[in-house]
Order: C-alpha cells, then sequence, then structure tokens
C-alpha cells in the first residue's frame, strides 16, 4: 500500500528536464509511477500551471508542478457476489466479468462493483496502487460490455501489468455484432477518442490535428455476416474509453443495443424488443499477456454469453 494517496494535501516542486513527463514527476514527488499515471487520469497534475493529460512527453526544465493527493475514499466494502475465475495465484486473478456489473466504485454505483466482489473472494488482499480503499484493476470494460479482466494482487503485479498495457504488448481482442457488413471486411480504425463537445456524456474521434483525446487503434476483421448484421472481432492496440463503440460507430457500423452510439437496422429492433436485448453486443474475448511476476505467457478465451449467442441466431434468421 502506498499511504500517500490518502493525505488530501498538494504535493509541488521543480521538475529536471530530459525525462519522460511521469518519469520525472515520480522522482520529484517521492511517489510511485504508477499513482502519478493515475493521478494524471483523474486530472490532478498540473506543470506550468496547465493542466497534465498524459504521462508521455518529456519533462520541461525548471517547470513548476503541482499534485493534488486527494484524501483518502471511504473503504470499500467486500460483497459475497459471485464471479466466473478463470484464472488465479498469489499475484493475479483473471475473471469472466457478467454484463451489467460495473468494474469501480462510483458516485452511482457505490455497491455491487466487480472491486466489491474481489475484494470479498480474495480477502482484502489486491492492489493498493489506487489508495487506500480503492484497489484498482489492471484494466477496465464498461458496465454492460461482458467478459475478460486481469486484476492485481500485489503492486509489483500491478506495476507489470500496467508496462504491458502501457507499450501495447498486452492481447485483447473482443467480439461485436454490429449494425451493417463492413467493407473492406478486413481493416484498422485509427483516430483521437476524446469527450464529445456536442454531448459530453458520449465520446467521439476527434479531428486529427485535435490537441484534445487520446490516440487510439483497433483492427477489426469481419467473421460472419447475419442478415443485415455482421459479427465482428476487433484487436485492441489501445485501450481508451468506449474505443470499440466509437470506432466502429465511426465508419458506420455501431454495436447492435448501444443505447448511445448507434441505431439498429429497422428489421432488427423487434428482435431486440423480443429478447429484451438493451446493451451493447460487446463481448471481452481473448486476453494474453505476460505473467508480471513469473514471465510465463498466459493466454485466455471466454466464449460468447448466452444473450449475444441468442441474439446472433435470431439476426441470422432474420432475412431468410
Amino acid at each position: 500500500m502506498f499511504p500517500i494517496m490518502g493525505e488530501g494535501k498538494v504535493i509541488t516542486g521543480v521538475l529536471e528536464g530530459g525525462q519522460r513527463l511521469d518519469k520525472a514527476l515520480a522522482e520529484a514527488s517521492a511517489m510511485p509511477r504508477a499513482q502519478i499515471k493515475v493521478l494524471i487520469e483523474q486530472g490532478k497534475v498540473r506543470v506550468g500551471g496547465a493542466l497534465v493529460s498524459q504521462c508521455s512527453g518529456k519533462a520541461p526544465e525548471g517547470a513548476p508542478f503541482a499534485i493534488e493527493v486527494p484524501p483518502a475514499p471511504t473503504n470499500t466494502a467486500p460483497e459475497a457476489i459471485p464471479l466466473v475465475v478463470v484464472y488465479e495465484d498469489d499475484d493475479l486473478i483473471v475473471v469472466d466479468k457478467p454484463a451489467g456489473m460495473v468494474v469501480h466504485p462510483a458516485a452511482g454505483n457505490p455497491a455491487g462493483t466487480l472491486v466489491n466482489a474481489l475484494l470479498h473472494h480474495c480477502k482484502g488482499r489486491l492492489s493498493g496502487i489506487g489508495g487506500p480503499g480503492r484497489p484498482r484493476i489492471g484494466h477496465r470494460i464498461d458496465k454492460d460490455t461482458s467478459g475478460l479482466l486481469v486484476a492485481a494482487k500485489t503492486d509489483a503485479a500491478h506495476e507489470g501489468l500496467a508496462r504491458q498495457f502501457a507499450d501495447h504488448s498486452i492481447e485483447r481482442a473482443y467480439l461485436a455484432l454490429v449494425n451493417g457488413h463492413p467493407g473492406p471486411p478486413q481493416g484498422t480504425v485509427s483516430g483521437r477518442i476524446g469527450r464529445s463537445e456536442t454531448n459530453r456524456k458520449k465520446m467521439a474521434v476527434l479531428d486529427k490535428d485535435s490537441s484534445r483525446g487520446k490516440h487510439a487503434v483497433t483492427h477489426y476483421k469481419v467473421l460472419e455476416t447475419l442478415g443485415p448484421c455482421a459479427l465482428v472481432e476487433c484487436r485492441l492496440e489501445t485501450g481508451r474509453t468506449h474505443q470499440v463503440r466509437v470506432h466502429l460507430a465511426s465508419i458506420g457500423h455501431a454495436l447492435l443495443g448501444d443505447p448511445r452510439y448507434g441505431r439498429p437496422p429497422s428489421q432488427v429492433r423487434p428482435i431486440l424488443q423480443a429478447l429484451g436485448f438493451h446493451r451493447q453486443a460487446l463481448h471481452a474475448a481473448v486476453l494474453g499477456f505476460v505473467h508480471p511476476v513469473t514471465g510465463r505467457a498466459l493466454r485466455f478465451t471466454s466464449d460468447l454469453p448466452p444473450d449475444i449467442g441468442e441474439l446472433i441466431d435470431e439476426v441470422g434468421h432474420s432475412n431468410r
């Protein structure tokens, strides 16, 4: 655990130039680099008076910095929520998350989350790199996306996984049921993803010259055409908020059931209503990485959940 996260203060100082920004901030503040990344993501770091949005880039020589260290949140309570555990050892755990489960507690979802469940299952032994009472999952998927997630039990495992996510060496493949038939049937969508200027609840692909957002790359491949829809595999180089949903919608092939980024074809709407399918048809099907402690290559797969399987069957029969 790193108790500094709970102190509720502002750390200030001056940077030494020539290093990557997050590393320079970590050395100047005597804070773990992984925590610096967390605070940058939370909008708690300023350099030269300007809010820092990215960890990369060179630290400006002699620039003053200020890091707002928030007070410790209320401890997250363990809850006896059933989990599908795919793999577990002393350092990490891989679970198959159901649709409808939030990953981290937040104002609107203080309980019933994956973190609550993991705290109970692991008897409180999760990486504390997010601060006391706020264990941090190695990555996250949306509430209504199902599939594979890895969580670190130790800070060493967390930092090792974070490095792999940062250098894009982790294998992640999603299965998505989308509107229409993407053409070409295999390709790459790239573009900066950031908050939409017209709807702050949505993410959007930004103009290529924009200084906002973060670079994102998604490789897609059509696996099967199903009536007016298609089953698509998406492999991620980056992991941005709503990345698959935003990228596929940007090329005219929004996910079925996605309430935020698209509308289904008219002939599919009755099927969605009949099945009571009210989520984006997206499943994290493959997760592969090098174990951050043992160095062993690990790879896990997850079958499509029954609700998406049933939707595929119905949509595939819609034109027959």
